[in-house]
């Protein structure tokens, strides 16, 4: 599957090693073609998956052929792979740095994929999360096309490991912390919280240690880190995976964690467990990780009235409804990391981020960053932050926020083509509400606090419903209701 988020397949069939080294070429080949006479150099993680070392080693073919040097991170997560390459781009003088995540994020064990960087500057540190779409689509004609050639002997690029990015990654949220006010010394931040995480044998499991241990947690209860790149369960930290017998949900309640964390191979989102172990979900990440900055915002003696918000369509009301409380705004794009952070850059935005756990601090970096998420989830549970000199339960911080019922189904289909018929159906049966066409088809009843999402998926071949309201029951006969139209 090709799309702004990159390539991605399944290993063996779809994703081959010449698919890997052409699609890395056809990126190298983009790079070399707007650098000029420039060098041009690539950062390179992976999400530590098992069989990945395949598309590592063709990625890196594919990229040194095309002329490009690389820096070799070996397994890293999405977002320190965004720090490293901005870190490598404000070092580099004369050249292009851009990055390459090797990762099918969510994606079961058979599946990887191809992410590109690309490494734009800014004020604090923001290697882009994605080409923007029009980028995307000429390195996506360039593979199609299979235009671009290889390099002569000596024009081929050379490779040097880097094995300080997620130090690199930490320091730069504990400089954050301190820069933007949450707190003058980030050290102390998880002193008294005891915390649980399952990193699914995926790149977060050292990451989320280094970052755990920075923020002074004791007592950390470490659940499937190995290197092994098996998934001990269904990668993607929904409920439904994470509540299973023996999983973070049994594990944050019965070893007396204050809470449990639980990110995907990429670690680039992250699910939250509370004291009791009832998972609390993704789209709370977002919410209480901008909750933590409008506080902190407050605690400094600065104001958050007209500040920017930036989420995509699918996204929970509950960033309005704390938007609203603050006097900020919130502004909403199409389903896809890349299409957030171009508005989150356009409008100079606090933060952004999707429902799916993942929070984009743009003072870390322009990417949905799991450790960030750590952080700012901790500090408002911290007697040095939000708990005001107690552990505050995380239990208490979610029944105070706006409450609301999230559904979503998938449906199955042949190809995104499919899914134009089922839109074009929603839009006109529900013309008399607040309908938005940037993804899909949204559909907003504001008196009913009720809202209605049909889009095909940028990742996968399905077709995603997703419908939000006030209760469980309320939400499942919007999608009832949504399912009956597409059929009829």
């Amino acid at each position: 599957m090709l799309s702004v988020s990159g390539c991605r397949g399944v290993v063996g069939e779809s994703l081959t090693p010449e698919v890997a080294c052409r699609f890395a070429g056809a990126f190298g080949a983009w790079l070399k073609a707007r650098a000029g006479e420039k060098k041009v150099c690539v950062v390179v993680g992976r999400d530590g998956r098992a069989g990945g070392q395949m598309v590592h080693a063709a990625s890196l073919a594919g990229l040194m052929g095309a002329g490009c040097d690389v820096i070799d991170l070996g397994v890293a997560t999405t977002p320190t792979t965004a720090i490293a390459t901005d870190a490598h781009a404000r070092a580099t003088a004369g050249g292009v740095v851009a990055g390459m995540v090797l990762t099918a994020s969510h994606n079961p064990q058979p599946w990887n994929g191809l992410k590109c960087l690309l490494a734009e500057g800014g004020a604090h540190g923001s290697a882009a999360c994605a080409p923007p779409a029009a980028c995307a689509e000429e390195i996506i004609a360039l593979f199609k096309s299979n235009a671009s050639r290889p390099v002569p002997w000596d024009g081929v690029g050379r490779a040097h490991a880097d094995q300080h990015a997620t130090r690199t990654h930490v320091s730069r949220v504990l400089r954050a912390m301190t820069d933007f006010g949450v707190c003058a010394d980030p050290g102390q931040v998880g002193g008294r919280v005891r915390v649980a995480v399952d990193s699914v044998n995926g790149s977060g499991s050292v990451a989320a240690k280094a970052m755990l241990d920075a923020l002074g947690c004791h007592g950390i209860e470490h659940l499937n880190n190995s290197d092994s790149g098996i998934f001990p369960h269904p990668p993607e930290p929904t409920e439904e995976n994470l509540t299973m017998a023996g999983g973070l949900s049994e594990a944050t309640r019965q070893r007396g964690c204050h809470v449990g964390f639980a990110q995907d191979p990429d670690a680039d989102r992250l699910a939250i467990i509370d004291e009791q172990g009832r998972y609390v979900g993704e789209e709370y990440t977002l919410a209480l990780g901008v909750l933590a900055l409008f506080e902190a915002q407050k605690r400094a003696g600065r104001k958050t009235q007209g500040l920017t918000l930036v989420t995509n369509l699918s996204t929970s009301r509950m960033l309005d409804d704390l938007a609203a409380k603050y006097g900020a705004a919130v502004k909403r794009t199409p389903v896809g990391e890349a299409n957030v952070v171009e508005t989150m850059k356009a409008h100079d935005a606090l933060a952004g981020g999707e429902g799916n756990g993942g929070l984009i601090w743009p003072r870390v970096c322009y990417v949905r960053d799991s450790l960030a998420a750590m952080a700012m989830v901790l500090w408002l549970m911290s007697p040095s932050g939000g708990g005001d000199g107690g552990v505050r339960p995380l239990s208490a911080l979610v029944s105070g926020m706006p409450a609301y019922a999230i559904r979503k189904r998938k449906v199955e289909i042949a190809s995104r083509e499919e899914a134009a018929p089922a839109v074009a159906k929603i839009a006109a049966a529900y013309k008399d509400a607040r309908v938005d066409l940037q993804d899909g088809v949204r559909v907003d009843w504001d008196d009913r606090r009720t809202w209605l999402h049909v889009r095909a998926s940028n990742t996968e071949p399905i077709m995603r419903l997703i419908a939000e309201a006030p209760t469980m029951a309320e939400a499942d006969r919007a999608l009832d209701a949504a399912a009956k139209v597409i059929g009829g």
